[in-house]
């Protein structure tokens, strides 16, 4: 069985320079726009964890708008952390033609209500290993930022090393949304 959670980048080895240069003035609008999105999600989440815990369901409508928020916040990262060039989307609809994809297998028909119950406890190990993992992405930008500015190009290996940050991030903030119950 796969993981329910999926995540893919697509690699581009040529980069605008100009854009790379200004990545952090250019991101400002979409991570605006993400903050007040997030707030909305993290009122969601709370009302979805009362849900499972009461009914043991996750209700589909908060299912799909806390999605949305997930798959804008991988986007969002991943065009912050210069893994695209196109400027992410602000919905967070599923998108087949954006270079950054996140897929969910759907809200299950029964939830645990014991995990989802004691999910921040068990979250503790997720969250001290995502912490090392945006270290990890933020070097990593870093360096793909003197790269691209320099070259033009975004090499493979630090292409590679750097979506498996995301990558990570993105799956564990799945988990800690509730969008998913596997470890």
């Amino acid at each position: 069985m796969s993981y329910p959670v999926t995540f893919e980048v697509d690699y581009a080895e040529r980069r605008s320079r100009l854009t790379a240069l200004f990545r952090l003035i250019l991101v400002i609008p979409v991570a605006i726009w993400l903050y007040v999105y997030g707030i909305l999600a993290y009122i969601a989440i709370v009302i979805a964890w009362f849900a499972i815990v009461i009914t043991g369901r996750y209700p589909k409508a908060l299912f799909d708008f806390v999605a949305g928020f997930t798959r804008s916040l991988a986007r969002v990262t991943a065009y912050a952390a210069l893994l695209s060039d196109p400027y992410p989307p602000f919905s967070g609809g599923p998108d087949t033609t954006y270079p950054v994809r996140m897929e969910f297998a759907g809200p299950l028909e029964r939830y645990s209500r014991l995990k989802t119950f004691f999910r921040p406890l068990l979250a503790i190990p997720i969250v001290i290993l995502r912490y090392v993992m945006n270290i990890l992405l933020e070097i990593g930008a870093f360096a793909a930022w003197v790269v691209i500015v320099i070259t033009g190009k975004l090499p493979r290996g630090l292409f590679d090393l750097m979506v498996l940050a995301n990558s990570y991030m993105a799956r564990s903030d799945a988990y800690l949304f509730l969008l998913t119950e596997t470890y």
